[in-house]
């Protein structure tokens, strides 16, 4: 017995945090909380790592607004750096003022808040949150049609640091936010403002003056912007995603201009229906490390622009959607392989 007993003290000091530290940094939140229950020695094992309570994931749960602070009130989730309420149900402006009354101190260090399709959220909401985590560098709040851009006023008033903006979806969103953003968040590094459907040229233009760093930019479905706005986006040098699906107003023009983004990977110009030959070529001379480009059901481009990009991009190209494009003649998979050897992908669009 005495053996025994001496062998499971060895193996709850040595052997059980060794194993922990390994297996519980690769588990989900629910697992770890799980294990939590197995035995004392694994519980204090757990506890001692801080690293693995810096994130609170209630993607998809009901009840979140009751759930989120009760763990905030539990000391090991007094760090957090991560908070996921994506399609959360129950998240109200209540349950955030709630936050921030009775945990407000567990927020300072928070530095990713996901929001998205939390539709009770409205503006009071954003100024109650962002005002109890000024280190907050990821915002994303997905299809909200309450936030106004008083939240987004008091999203830049409270919050120095972002770099990473979603606001896709977000129908009331204007000009004056997108010029507060410009203004106060000149390191900014991704930028979603998807069917942000009031933004104009002015907005974006001023994104694009004031904002250099940015490596990630959505104007998904803005069909309203013109190639004023679009030839700027040539001043970002280091942009390396570009979503222009839906750009309607964009021509060979803005195009050529956007080629002058060197470091460009990933573009996506589905339905950019007055786009011709004339730019994707541009896009091919210029952009040399295109791993991701959609054409789908641009009429104006002819198998001359797949020549050109087989030229400088057969390397680089994984993705590649022509569908649609009915000027293209040479577009099974079998003709497109022979001009990208790389290819993966065929479809971006669907």
């Amino acid at each position: 017995m005495a053996e025994e007993a001496a062998a499971e003290v060895i193996w709850n000091k040595e052997t059980v945090p060794k194993v922990m530290k390994i297996v519980s940094s690769t588990l989900p939140q629910r697992d770890l909380i799980t294990l939590l229950l197995v035995s004392p020695s694994i519980h204090r094992t757990l506890l001692s790592h801080p690293s693995l309570w810096l994130v609170l994931d209630f993607h998809e749960m009901s009840n979140a607004g009751d759930r989120l602070v009760s763990a905030l009130s539990l000391p090991r989730y007094h760090s957090v750096k991560h908070i996921n309420l994506e399609f959360a149900q129950d998240i109200e402006d209540k349950q955030l003022e709630n936050v921030k009354s009775k945990c407000e101190d567990s927020l300072l260090d928070l530095e990713i808040l996901n929001l998205n399709g939390c539709q009770r959220i409205s503006d009071k909401g954003i100024e109650v949150v962002t005002n109890t985590c000024p280190k907050l560098k990821v915002f994303s709040i997905y299809w909200n049609v309450r936030v106004t851009d008083v939240g987004i006023t008091h999203l830049v008033k409270n919050c120095k640091s972002v770099v990473d903006l979603n606001l896709s979806g977000c129908k009331n969103i204007t000009d004056k936010s997108l010029h507060l953003v410009a203004d106060k968040y000149q390191e900014l590094e991704s930028l979603n403002i998807t069917r942000c459907i009031k933004i104009t040229d002015s907005g974006l233009q001023r994104i694009l003056l004031n904002c250099s760093s940015l490596q990630n930019l959505n104007l998904y479905a803005l069909s309203t912007l013109t190639d004023e706005a679009y030839k700027m986006i040539s001043r970002l040098p280091h942009l390396r995603f570009l979503d222009l699906c839906g750009a309607q107003n964009l021509t060979d023009d803005g195009l050529s201009c956007i080629a002058m983004c060197k470091n460009l990977v990933s573009l996506n110009l589905t339905w950019c229906v007055q786009v011709s030959d004339v730019g994707v070529i541009a896009i091919a001379q210029g952009c040399r490390s295109l791993a991701l480009l959609s054409l789908f059901g641009i009429l104006g481009v002819s198998d001359r622009c797949l020549e050109v990009l087989s030229s400088f991009c057969s390397n680089t190209l994984k993705t590649l959607d022509v569908n649609g494009c009915i000027n293209i003649k040479n577009r099974n998979r079998d003709q497109l392989l022979k001009l990208f050897p790389n290819l993966v992908c065929f479809k971006v669009h669907s």
